[in-house]
């Protein structure tokens, strides 16, 4: 909102610099941080008072779960409010790129709310139903796939691009749709199997988040994209300020959920933040680079899968406890020790990500 400042410049004064992206980035950074650290402890208050009992835990989970009954669960609306604030503030509110990646981040962050609101008021572990969840995030992820195919330019529309390869293109037509929907989802879903241990998932989210919004920049500037040889997407630059403000708000939020956590993202974060990182790679054309920055992410979906797959089939378990995380609590990890070790991976994973980005 404030880019319009820019407008004022003579050039060379104080409104230019709201003509950078990089400068109204920070200051969204900044902005969503402050934000989180001013309305954390209040929102924090506030969910104790209404929800009582806090999140329900389940029976089946590792038993030093137990001792976290009574903590407060939909500490998601922090990062949301704080992304949102910021970013109204600092993006161009004329780029298409920023109301997609809006939209799917609080459509997602809507059904996490009210999976949330279901297991808080029933005191159970079963909120929405997973059909219901999976086939709302469908339409958002459909709408979102659909207005980003209208945005990309001509050379692009409904293409896969591959990491390393620029001429590499592999033309997907009116799957382009289901593909993005599959990003989209699934992104949402394997960052919500990862909320499992204090400060596990927000970490990796912020790093992938930052990765995202470097590439988001680097593709939408013509002389980058010319000079590391990667597909030029105008627009998406734009996205960079989306991203700063996920970091900072995420930042606030780790704050409080630092173990032992005060208060717990819930789906409302979880859905929403793993929606958003889809709809990025989506909209920037970095599907497949998305599954390497987000590998930790993957990896908990598909131990997750393996372990259902391989137990109806046999009757047996490959995991002590799906998802993989658990497993580590089983084998005697402390938690701390597995959210850290979690984290190493993540920055690792987010600098191969980078490396995609060959220079010619």
């Amino acid at each position: 909102m404030l880019y319009w400042l820019s407008s004022l410049s003579e050039g060379g004064d104080m409104f230019n610099l709201f003509r950078y992206i990089t400068f109204r980035a920070g200051a969204a950074f900044f902005t969503a941080l402050v934000f989180g650290f001013l309305f954390g402890r209040p929102l924090i208050n506030l969910l104790r008072r209404k929800q009582k009992k806090g999140q329900p835990i389940r029976d089946d989970g590792p038993q030093s779960h137990f001792s976290k009954a009574g903590t407060p669960t939909m500490g998601g609306l922090l990062i949301l409010s704080a992304i949102l604030f910021s970013t109204l503030l600092w993006a161009r509110l004329d780029n298409p790129y920023i109301w997609i990646v809006l939209f799917v981040t609080y459509g997602f962050g809507l059904i996490g709310f009210a999976d949330d609101y279901a297991k808080v008021t029933k005191q159970s572990v079963k909120g929405v139903s997973s059909r219901s969840r999976f086939l709302l995030g469908l339409a958002i992820a459909a709408v979102a796939g659909f207005a980003a195919s209208l945005f990309h330019p001509p050379a692009l529309t409904d293409q896969l691009a591959f990491p390393l390869f620029k001429n590499a293109l592999l033309y997907l037509g009116y799957f382009f749709i289901p593909f993005a929907m599959i990003v989209i989802v699934g992104a949402a879903n394997a960052v919500n199997l990862t909320d499992g241990l204090d400060g596990l998932a927000v970490m990796p989210v912020m790093i992938a988040a930052g990765t995202l919004g470097v590439i988001a920049y680097i593709v939408g500037n013509y002389n980058f994209t010319e000079y590391l040889g990667v597909h030029f997407v105008p627009g998406t630059g734009e996205i960079l300020i989306f991203c700063a403000a996920l970091v900072g708000g995420g930042l606030g939020f780790l704050w409080y959920n630092a173990p032992p956590a005060a208060v717990f993202m819930g789906d409302t974060g979880s859905l929403a933040l793993g929606g958003a990182l889809g709809a990025i790679a989506v909209a920037t054309k970095h599907e497949i680079v998305l599954a390497i920055v987000g590998g930790l992410f993957v990896v908990e979906a598909l131990s997750v899968i393996i372990q259902v797959a391989y137990f109806k089939r046999t009757g047996r378990r490959v995991f002590l406890m799906a998802p993989i995380h658990h497993h580590f609590e089983k084998k005697g990890w402390a938690e701390p020790q597995i959210v850290i070790r979690f984290w190493i991976i993540s920055l690792i994973l987010a600098l191969i990500g980078l490396a995609t980005l060959k220079v010619r």
